[in-house]
């Protein structure tokens, strides 16, 4: 059994690059404990919290939207009321981003909703812009701004023709100052190696939300149907997978502050509230 399981670690650092020791014993990701976190709970308003962002990675105030409701919100963690703009009607709305002074919400069809970020503290949203098209067909959860390239990156959950044991498919848009987008690019993530890392075989990758780490420069991928967390290198090559402990109900959020600090944002159900977890960065 002993020689079984060095074959396998040498076969994992082919695949993977990592050492057998980092494969089976890191629980967490460096700098941060994902079983000791702070947790903010929503009000009723944010039970169906989904994704959250930062301006800049300012934590002065967080962005957040819901799944039904097309508002956006605004708020201090640990604010026990929460400040919103209505910008659209009811609609499955999954995450959120900010960048080039504009608030982008994705829809789970792919369509894109830009508005001046001036607009959000009026309460009243009268610049709006409805984008479709520059997502090809699929569901989508996951949105994230780079705030001073004014890109956006956009995961697809579940797309047609993609198959999601292999990789998963992304894609770039840049956001102009008034608010329109346009694709300028794509990506993938490496769904085997993520299966290599986790042993989980035939492991099927429908990500959530992702969120660059200000500090470290990787990515961080969000699933909350598998109940992990994925990080990558810069160009989305996965280098580790952990498995979330039980504190995640429904993990749909992801956010850094500009001091490297992860916000985690959860869906609440019938006995518990939506929460946001918030897990300090630790040098």
């Amino acid at each position: 059994m002993r020689k079984r399981a060095s074959i396998v670690c040498l076969l994992l650092m082919g695949v993977i690059g990592s050492s057998c020791s980092q494969t089976k014993t890191a629980k967490n990701p460096i700098g941060y404990d994902l079983t000791t976190p702070v947790k903010y709970e929503m009000s009723t308003e944010l039970l169906e919290i989904s994704g959250i962002a930062f301006n800049k990675g300012d934590n002065a105030a967080i962005y957040a939207e819901q799944d039904e409701d097309g508002n956006i919100y605004y708020f201090r963690p640990g604010d026990k009321q929460v400040k919103y703009a209505k910008f659209g009607k009811h609609g499955d709305y999954e995450d959120v981003a900010i960048a080039n002074s504009h608030a982008v919400i994705l829809r789970s069809d792919g369509t894109l909703f830009t508005f001046p970020l001036s607009e959000i503290s009026t309460g009243q949203i009268k610049n709006l812009k409805e984008i479709k098209g520059q997502l090809p067909k699929g569901e989508y959860e996951g949105l994230y701004a780079d705030a001073f390239a004014n890109k956006l990156y956009a995961l697809c959950k579940q797309c047609p023709g993609s198959n999601h044991a292999k990789k998963c498919d992304g894609y770039i848009l840049t956001l102009s100052a008034d608010g329109s987008v346009n694709q300028s690019g794509n990506f993938s993530i490496d769904v085997q190696k993520i299966s290599a890392l986790t042993g989980r075989n035939k492991l099927k990758f429908h990500p959530s939300a992702l969120a660059k780490n200000p500090i470290t420069k990787q990515w961080f991928v969000l699933s909350s149907v598998n109940k992990l967390l994925v990080i990558t290198d810069g160009n989305f090559n996965v280098q580790q997978a952990y498995p979330l402990p039980s504190g995640f109900l429904q993990p749909e959020g992801i956010a850094f502050d500009k001091q490297g600090n992860l916000y985690i944002s959860n869906e609440g159900d019938k006995v518990s509230n939506g929460n946001i977890l918030f897990f300090k960065y630790k040098r």
